[in-house]
């Protein structure tokens, strides 16, 4: 199987969480999602968590360099050697870059970045189920999902551009069931 050092894609809703799951056990690659580094350390209330929570519940990122930190961390672990699936990182150009200086600093290299692309109406109405279904308050508030929305166009698309020049995108359309979804992803390592 080629090509394990990936980067998930997506806006929000777009079912990057459920398709990581998926993907890290077809590549047997540790998932690295920073919405979950983020939620153990609301759950367990530490400095990062109140930071984290205080930006999340208003839709917006929290500060890069509290991301790049921990995933920076994140990545020199062992269990990272045959490779890693990163789920929410980079969401902003400078992260991006930054994620090229981490890889650099520890000789990995990234083999592909996998967006999945869903359109704006379809987030709205994956989010609010998913605020009925898991009871998210931030996919609850059509404002703030608007908001959310809005953030990804404004600060993560244009990492896309940045690695397009690359060759490292894979655009995946992300309507359809979730095996649909996964079928054309795994297509891009076969």
């Amino acid at each position: 199987m080629s090509g394990k050092n990936v980067v998930l894609f997506g806006p929000p809703g777009a079912g990057k969480g459920t398709q990581a799951v998926k993907l890290s056990e077809l590549l047997s690659v540790p998932h690295i999602s920073t919405g979950d580094m983020f939620r153990y350390h609301i759950k367990n209330d530490t400095e990062l968590g109140r930071t984290a929570k205080m930006y999340s519940n208003k839709g917006e990122l929290v500060p890069d360099e509290v991301t790049i930190a921990m995933v920076k961390e994140r990545l020199s672990q062992k269990d990272v050697a045959n490779g890693f699936l990163l789920d929410g990182f980079p969401r902003s150009l400078p992260q991006a870059e930054a994620l090229d200086k981490i890889l650099t600093e520890l000789g990995i290299k990234l083999d592909h970045v996998i967006n999945i692309s869903v359109a704006d109406e379809e987030i709205r109405s994956r989010l609010a189920k998913r605020a009925t279904i898991e009871g998210r308050a931030d996919d609850a508030d059509p404002q703030i999902i608007q908001n959310r929305i809005n953030t990804y166009k404004k600060q993560s698309e244009p990492c896309l551009s940045y690695y397009r020049p690359k060759n490292l995108v894979k655009d995946i359309q992300g309507c359809g069931t979730i095996e649909e979804v996964f079928n054309r992803i795994r297509s891009v390592f076969s």
